[in-house]
């Protein structure tokens, strides 16, 4: 007697299917959704969801989503110079569709904050995005 129905076995592989980029696209200074979009449009978003989330925070994401700069906020210029590439790496490399985070400049514009701009290059095209602590 098979365990397994006839024509199923390990011979049987399963394909990896990339999942499509489609999304509500958010209107932020009108808060509310106005429309879909998809491509580079989409994954601006993407990038601007994941470093307004602070990691660990939320429990509807994983422990894997979202940032963790709020530890920076205090600390020492030159500390933060050092560490923020990093952190903002590992927040957007976590997304399959983002290729690499490049040209960190920094500004210090007094009052103790800090501003960072950076490249994100995705599979869909390249753009600046900029934060600040």
């Amino acid at each position: 007697m098979a365990t397994l129905p006839e024509g199923v076995g390990l011979g049987v592989s399963a394909g990896r299917t990339e999942q499509p980029s489609k999304t509500f696209i958010i209107d932020w200074s009108a808060q509310q959704v106005s429309g879909m979009g998809s491509g580079l449009e989409a994954m601006r978003q993407a990038v601007d969801i994941i470093l307004h989330t602070e990691r660990f925070r939320w429990q509807i994401y994983s422990s894997g989503f979202g940032r963790e700069l709020d530890g920076l906020v205090g600390e020492e210029y030159g500390y933060i110079v050092g560490d923020l590439p990093r952190r903002v790496e590992e927040a957007l490399l976590a997304d399959s569709r983002v290729l690499s985070v490049e040209n960190f400049r920094f500004s210090d514009p007094g009052g103790g904050s800090v501003t960072c701009s950076f490249d994100v290059v995705t599979v869909f095209g390249a753009f600046g995005k900029e934060v600040a602590l």
